[in-house]
Formats: structure tokens, sequence, C-alpha cells
């Protein structure tokens, strides 16, 4: 399994309580910090904490090595959501422990790198949706048919709409709140985990696609 250099003891540990920011988007920073104990969440910062939630990270792990190993600054804010206990690593350090490995290795980590930022890249990009469109978008992309009715457009949620709502970005109550709204719109209909879709042209003009 392909790891990156562990931090030497050198780099002395913090640590920190929950709810402290320890990356910010698109700042430029000369450490990078690795994750020794403790859970964080990656996302968007709002006015009262993440306003988006892409993911989360539990330790040991580096905080967005990726953008450190291509030299660009972070693509989303990370936060601490439990105590944690983190290295600050100058990049210096970090980078000429990259520079020690073989050649094809360091291409290969530059390569998973590159792949992984596209990926984060199209997550933010997507958080510019408003949350209807990003809810048209899921239900197409889910779309089946019914036992009953085969032709008939459908989805059926296989997990609990909070985990759906962070999928997405949105607070479970805003999920469904649009749900509700595209029912009173008749682009949806159903209750439960069993929705059929109505109109799909609709759902994809609000999707944008």
């Amino acid at each position: 399994m392909l790891t990156l250099p562990l931090p030497d003891p050198g780099h002395q540990a913090a640590v920190l309580p929950a709810g402290t920011v320890l990356l910010r988007r698109a700042r430029h920073d000369d450490h990078i910090h690795h994750l020794a104990e403790g859970r964080v969440a990656l996302g968007l910062l709002g006015p009262e904490g993440l306003a988006h939630t892409l993911g989360r990270l539990e330790g040991p792990c580096w905080l967005d090595p990726g953008s450190a190993v291509l030299g660009l600054a972070p693509l989303m804010d990370i936060v601490a959501e439990t105590p944690v206990r983190v290295r600050a690593v100058p990049l210096a350090d970090f980078s000429a422990n990259l520079g020690a490995l073989p050649a094809q290795t360091l291409l290969l980590v530059r390569d998973l790198a590159r792949a992984h930022r596209q990926q984060a890249e199209l997550a933010v990009t997507r958080l510019g949706k408003d949350a209807e469109a990003r809810c048209a978008e899921w239900l197409l992309r889910h779309l089946e048919g019914t036992p009953e009715a085969p032709q008939q457009p459908a989805i059926t949620l296989r997990e609990r709409k909070r985990a759906i709502a962070e999928q997405l970005g949105i607070a479970p109550e805003t999920f469904s709140r649009v749900l509700r709204q595209l029912r009173e719109r008749d682009l949806i209909s159903g209750r439960g985990r069993q929705l059929r879709l109505l109109d799909l042209n609709g759902l994809r003009s609000l999707a944008g696609t």
C-alpha cells in the first residue's frame, strides 16, 4: 500500500478543541498538517461553521496532501469535529521527503494527487448549484422503475435522508423541504422511501442538464 512519509518526532503535536479551523480553502500555507488523532470534516465554511460538508477523515492521516504535492491552495475548509492532535510540518520538509521517493513512485503520487484534485473540484463546483438543482440532479441519477409499473420512473431511497442530504451538502431539513416543493410543483409524487418522478423534463431543466 502506497503511503506518504510520516512526520518525524521533531514536529511537536498540538491538541486542539472541536470547532478549530485547521485549513482554509484558497489560502496557501507554508505547512502541511498531519492528523494524529481525532476526526475532522471537509467542506465549505459559512458564517456559523461548515455550511456544506463533503466528507470526514479520522487520524492518523495527512490533511489535504494532494494540494501540498501539487503546490496548490486547498479547495476545501477543514474543521475539527472532535478534539484533535495535529502536527504542523513545514512544506519544505514534506517536499524533501517526497523528493527522496523513487522517481516512478513520485510520479504515481502526483498522478493520484491530480486525480483526487479533479474529483474535489467537481464536488465543490456542484455546490455552486442551489439545493433544488442538486436534489433534482440526484433524483435523476438514481431513477429506476417500480415493480408495479416498470415503465414508471421512480426511485427508492435506500439511505436515510440525513445521509443523502450530507452527500448533497445540504441540511436534512433542506432536503425534506425541497422534496415537498417538488411535490407541490407536480415534479414528483409519493412519500416515505418510494418516490415517483412525474416530470423528467422539468427535473432536467431544474438540474441544468
